[in-house]
């Protein structure tokens, strides 16, 4: 039996393309025999708005980047001005960064996990992640005010230091978070629709992925050990003791099953981060923070001056981001602005790799396996 190829157009829709995205099928029957990624639907212009402000005030900007995993964005950008800069941190400030950055890697993880599922047709883990998600949440609100885009890391420092009461209220997540996570592999690893669609579906070799520059658990699903936190450690990782989450299958399951296994390790990390942080101080000499109201300086911000105009140079600063390497590129001129700002958003590069991964499947395939990929399309489209 003979069939004639036919162009489909999944997409520009957002319901199941975690963002406005369009895939251009060629397809033999049911068959995917070639699959094109259509960007450009966004029309963000980050990149660009970024030369436009100053350091400063670029940094609410990348939040809107990866909406889902706002804080590492915040910190990726303002370690490169540091870096740029050569500012030094307090050391209170860098365990308040790590805490956020790991707890928001766990409410990212949660997110990509609820919405794989629900691109599968199985509603109870979304409505469960987003009942945990809502507990980080009020953490975050807590800390900063705000609930997804934060603001809340800024070059030298963060903006407050931890709140009364918040400790008790992180370690009541961190216990309830510990159950939870069992009941999401109870529920969903061995659930034979579930393999079904995972198993061998969506396998990406891991030279493959590597010349694809996947990164993040995309990549360590296919069994590369690959974790900027162990490679070029940053902030207190050297300190902190985890391990990486690494599978060999390459496929959809095991992009899954490296998800779950993050979150459980920071979880660990985030004990370690409550355990042995810094007790907060008041310092009297301006070079130990900024002075607020009351006249003191704090221990969680270094002194950061309202016009700032680092040397001129060039630095690229990387971090393990929840979904992948996120790093920036900054050229300075000596001025207000950055001369250059760039970008190395995760989900644009493993979202690269998706023809390759769906190539002879069907279009529920498709579905599948990029909804382990876990990109967000405001991070594609800077």
């Amino acid at each position: 039996m003979e069939t004639d190829e036919l162009i489909i157009n999944l997409g520009p829709v957002h319901p199941s393309t975690h963002g406005v995205l369009r895939f251009k099928l060629r397809m033999d029957g049911e068959i995917i025999k070639d699959c094109r990624i259509v960007l450009g639907y966004l029309h963000r212009g980050t990149e660009k708005l970024g030369e436009m402000k100053t350091y400063l005030q670029f940094v609410p900007y990348t939040d809107r980047l990866d909406y889902i995993s706002a804080m590492p964005n915040n910190y990726a950008y303002v370690k490169a001005v540091e870096e740029l800069a050569g500012i030094e941190v307090p050391l209170r400030a860098e365990y308040i960064r790590v805490l956020a950055m790991e707890l928001n890697r766990i409410v990212n993880h949660i997110v990509s996990i609820g919405s794989l599922l629900l691109d599968l047709g199985a509603t109870t883990m979304i409505m469960w992640g987003f009942r945990e998600r809502e507990n980080a949440l009020q953490l975050f609100e807590m800390l900063c005010g705000a609930r997804m885009t934060f603001n809340y890391i800024k070059p030298g420092g963060v903006r407050e230091d931890i709140p009364d009461g918040f400790i008790p209220k992180l370690n009541e997540f961190i216990d309830d978070m510990e159950k939870r996570i069992v009941d999401y592999e109870q529920l969903i690893n061995d659930n034979e629709i579930f393999l079904m669609r995972m198993k061998k579906i969506g396998v990406i070799s891991a030279e493959d992925a590597v010349n694809y520059g996947m990164t993040g658990p995309a990549l360590r699903g296919s069994g590369v050990n690959y974790d900027i936190r162990k490679y070029e450690p940053y902030s207190i990782y050297p300190d902190i003791d985890f391990r990486v989450c690494v599978r060999s299958e390459g496929d959809s399951y095991a992009r899954y099953m490296v998800r779950i296994d993050e979150m459980k390790e920071s979880l660990h990390i985030l004990r370690q981060v409550v355990d042995t942080m810094p007790k907060a101080e008041v310092v009297s000499s301006p070079k130990y923070g900024i002075a607020p109201m009351t006249g003191t300086a704090s221990t969680v911000m270094t002194y950061f001056p309202r016009i700032f105009t680092p040397p001129q140079g060039e630095v690229y600063s990387r971090i393990e981001a929840p979904k992948g390497e996120l790093g920036f590129y900054i050229v300075s001129d000596g001025t207000t602005k950055p001369y250059r700002v760039k970008i190395r958003s995760p989900s644009f590069c493993n979202l690269t790799a998706i023809p390759e991964m769906v190539k002879g499947l069907k279009i529920p395939d498709l579905i599948a396996a990029f909804g382990t990929i876990d990109v967000v399309l405001g991070d594609v489209d800077r």
